[in-house]
């Protein structure tokens, strides 16, 4: 047997374990020595009988002292049932539905047990206890015991024994760190780690274990962000000019006063457009704080200096509202703004033909184009792109984002603009290789959002509000958490909701919105509610982003308990775009003290900052950054290993500097050969 073996060459398995067993993934030995426990057993105490207590779990030595099979007093069930001695005392010791072990166990058998002591009939017993016979290695007990995710056909003990069975391969595992980090970061080798991670003999090697594979997942990150830093870093861009009198005369006409934030973002954005280097810039603001006009200010700049703008959007309907904004604030201005997704074609202030607004960009005529997928067509040949700014960037995909620099010859600079506030931690992690940009501010004139976790008694008064908040002219957005209901989750669904709301509101207009639609239903569905023809929108998460509804006063949120703090966020920020009073409602079905103190703090918090750094906490990556987003999925680095983030960009780049190509380290070039970063 090598590390390369077939699990179907173990001659314990059968069938159906194969099965299983290729169900989690692991087709070969290697596949098991790398998958790891999420949690462990501790059974490491050995305890003689007479110090036994009810209560807890233990572990003990002891030999079969007598063993036998019957039925249960009732008889529906059989059972084995043996009493267990050492130097100390002696205790009964019974296994339900399990009478097979009366004739594979033996009296006189030296056995380790493991379980949690019971008092039954005025006397001490274990029940189901683990077990198996003493060895100087035990696998099951006596030790800190590894717990496995498993699936249906496959027992902790069979997983357990199959691993250990493996373990003397770790000697043919190859290292992927270099030896000198492994030195310099006093890090476990890999076959160490693989082997404190299964079998520890104590909490130490467990976090030493830990360490090592968060290092390493961490620097494999560093490693694909910081080369493809230095590689842009070795490219051309267009050095766009900063004209102060421009961007001066275009921030007076604008209806409202920047920020703080707004111009400190707007200033690090410009002033890196005047590099030969590719930016290479995320543009982060919390929910309303405006980094639209921001992004608006840097394309004008390019557009006026002679060059083409792309702005992608990830859905018509928010292109279409940049578009609109364009024209509201570029009117004035002598620039080209157009507008391409696969319903709509203009171009400056009237309708256009595809083709024609196709050929005018191949042509290399210069201005700001706004739109969705479409821009990524073919037949969409940039000839003079110097800026792309692309909006949530996380809802395209990298081959997505790629297609639109193989249209120019020089790099083009790039901005992403998100309304996810991402903590530090996060930052560092996830976007090794950027620029970031801030705004914290909200717009002034902006009022708070009234927050209220709504008591289940006072859901008619929340009712009646929403009825009387319609009266005045204005709409509301009901957010659920599931399309249709669940067996198993006792949580509001948009179908569902959205019959209801019909029969409470007979006057109203009710609409539904969630992902199973079509692209063509959602536009409409969503166009349908900007053009004030739906009084309620019933809706999943798909309303997240984007979307502004300045008319709407209400976000009503059910099963808020199901979203974390970022997300809740997002939703509240969908309303209060407008100046009008508006209010965000929590509703949950729970009654954990924990789940209300968390909606409650949710209530008295508006920093959307502030609200990411607590998500974290509370509920570590989670969702608010995927591996869909972000093109990472870490399985062991988490926020606790942040002080790994320095030292792993220190030797990502040190290595990098001295081997840009890693031409001396196949095994890590494979390695990120396939991450995905923000700059492709």
């Amino acid at each position: 047997m090598d590390i390369n073996s077939k699990i179907e060459a173990f001659s314990s398995l059968q069938k159906p374990q194969v099965a299983a067993l290729k169900k989690l993934g692991l087709f070969t030995a290697r596949d098991l020595l790398f998958y790891f426990p999420y949690r462990y057993l501790d059974f490491s105490k050995i305890s003689t009988i007479k110090d036994l207590q009810a209560g807890g779990n233990v572990s003990l030595r002891g030999k079969i002292k007598t063993i036998g099979s019957r039925f249960s007093f009732h008889g529906r069930m059989s059972l084995a049932e043996a009493v267990i001695s050492d130097d100390t005392g002696s205790i009964k010791v019974v296994w339900f539905n399990q009478p097979y072990l009366a004739k594979s166990l033996k009296k006189g058998d030296d056995l380790f047990l493991a379980g949690m002591p019971e008092y039954y009939n005025q006397g001490l017993q274990l029940a189901n206890p683990i077990y198996e016979k003493a060895s100087d290695f035990p696998v099951h007990t006596s030790r800190l015991v590894p717990v496995y995710h498993l699936t249906a056909g496959l027992y902790p003990k069979t997983l357990r024994n199959l691993i250990a069975t493996v373990m003397h391969l770790c000697a043919q595992v190859t290292e992927i760190l270099p030896a000198g980090i492994i030195h310099n970061q006093n890090l476990l080798t890999l076959p160490e780690t693989i082997q404190f991670s299964h079998f520890p003999e104590d909490e130490g090697q467990i976090k030493k274990a830990q360490t090592r594979l968060a290092f390493e997942e961490i620097f494999i990150n560093q490693l694909a962000a910081q080369k493809h830093r230095l590689e842009l870093e070795q490219k051309q861009s267009f050095k766009i000019k900063f004209g102060q009198k421009l961007i001066g005369s275009f921030v007076k006409t604008l209806p409202f006063q920047l920020t703080p934030g707004q111009k400190k973002a707007a200033w690090e954005i410009l002033q890196d457009l005047e590099k030969p280097l590719p930016m290479n810039r995320l543009l982060e603001a919390d929910v309303g704080s405006g980094k639209t006009v921001v992004a608006l200010m840097a394309a004008l700049q390019a557009a006026a200096e002679g060059y083409q703008v792309s702005l992608l959007s990830p859905t018509e309907i928010l292109a279409k509202q940049h578009f609109e904004t364009a024209k509201k604030y570029f009117i004035s201005q002598k620039i080209h703004f157009g507008l391409l997704t696969n319903a709509y074609s203009e171009l400056d202030n009237g309708a256009e033909t595809k083709e024609k607004l196709q050929k005018l960009i191949t042509g290399g005529m210069p201005g700001i184009f706004i739109g969705t997928h479409a821009l990524l067509a073919q037949k969409v040949k940039f000839k003079k792109l110097a800026l792309i700014i692309i909006d949530e960037q996380h809802r395209f995909g990298v081959e997505q984002r790629a297609q639109l620099f193989t249209k120019a010859k020089k790099v083009p600079h790039l901005l992403s603009l998100t309304a996810t506030p991402i903590p530090r931690t996060l930052q560092l992690a996830y976007y090794g290789e950027l620029a970031i940009s801030q705004i914290k501010s909200r717009p002034a004139g902006r009022k708070t959002i009234f927050t209220r976790l709504v008591n289940p008694q006072d859901r008619q008064k929340a009712y009646e509000f929403i009825n009387r908040q319609i009266g005045d002219g204005r709409q509301i957005f009901v957010i659920t958490p599931l399309i249709e209901e669940s067996e198993t989750l006792e949580t509001k669904a948009a179908k569902t909701e959205f019959e209801n709301l019909k029969k409470l509101f007979p006057k109203r207009t009710v609409g539904l919105l969630h992902g199973k639609l079509k692209s063509a239903e959602k536009e409409w569905v969503m166009s349908q509610f900007l053009g004030r023809k739906i009084d309620i929108l019933v809706a999943t998460s798909v309303v997240e982003v984007g979307v502004d509804v300045p008319n709407a006063s209400v976000m009503m949120i059910e099963g808020a308990e199901r979203f974390g703090l970022a997300q809740l966020h997002q939703f509240r920020g969908r309303v209060g775009r407008a100046e009008h009073q508006s209010y965000c409602l929590l509703f949950t079905q729970k009654e954990d003290p924990a789940i209300l103190e968390r909606l409650t703090a949710f209530s008295k918090t508006f920093d959307g900052f502030a609200l990411a750094e607590l998500d974290l906490k509370q509920r570590g990556f989670g969702q608010l950054i995927g591996g869909k987003q972000s093109g990472w999925n870490f399985k062991f680095f988490n926020p606790s290993y942040v002080a790994l983030i320095a030292p792993a960009k220190e030797e990502a780049l040190k290595l990098l500097k001295a081997d840009l190509n890693l031409t001396n380290y196949p095994l890590l070039a494979l390695q990120i050969k396939d991450k995905i970063v923000h700059f492709e």
